[in-house]
């Protein structure tokens, strides 16, 4: 039986399996990035922004969907945000390479942002605080990468790029299953 008023946050689609991929291309993406550092942090960067430019889309896709949820607006605005990071980290390698904490600060932060808001308005599901904890790592994870970018530590900005995709992955994989539709 098909309920009424669908009360999905992230909404319910039949191509949630789109948003699984991109996940687990990103986990992928991450754990590459991981164990070949010397693949080169512009290679990364480029493969990153290809991702988040994926993303991007598939999030449009969503917020402009016949099924979308209650949070419709947060897909919207994280699509263009990363659809507009990912173009501009594939657009020049110099300037990704100088920009790229930045960038993904910014993401993470509106992301864990997103994550606070969705876990507080959703206090009634038995498992909100798990999005609690979410927004607050990956906030967490944005204020890292700050950080990183200001000392200019290479290193530590690989660390965290591949902890972070890889992170963001799951995230985003697990997310995909609320998405399913109810038969």
């Amino acid at each position: 039986m098909k309920p009424i008023v669908d009360l999905s946050y992230l909404g319910r689609t039949r191509a949630w399996w789109v948003v699984l991929i991109v996940g687990i291309l990103m986990v992928l993406g991450g754990f590459a990035y991981w164990f070949w550092p010397a693949a080169g942090y512009a290679v990364a960067s480029q493969i990153f922004g290809w991702l988040l430019v994926l993303a991007g889309i598939v999030q449009l896709c969503v917020a402009a969907g016949p099924n979308h949820g209650k949070g419709w607006g947060w897909w919207l605005a994280g699509g263009i945000i990363d659809m507009f990071i990912g173009f501009m980290l594939v657009r020049s390698i110099i300037l990704s390479e100088a920009v790229l904490p930045y960038f993904l600060a910014i993401i993470f932060i509106f992301w864990g942002a997103e994550a606070l808001i969705s876990a507080c308005t959703r206090t009634s599901r038995r498992f909100w605080w798990l999005g609690l904890i979410n927004g607050i790592l990956l906030c967490l994870i944005g204020c890292f990468f700050l950080e990183a970018g200001y000392v200019s530590d290479m290193m530590m900005v690989s660390f965290l790029t591949s902890i972070a995709f890889i992170y963001w992955g799951f995230t985003i994989a697990i997310a995909s299953y609320e998405m399913k539709p109810v038969e």
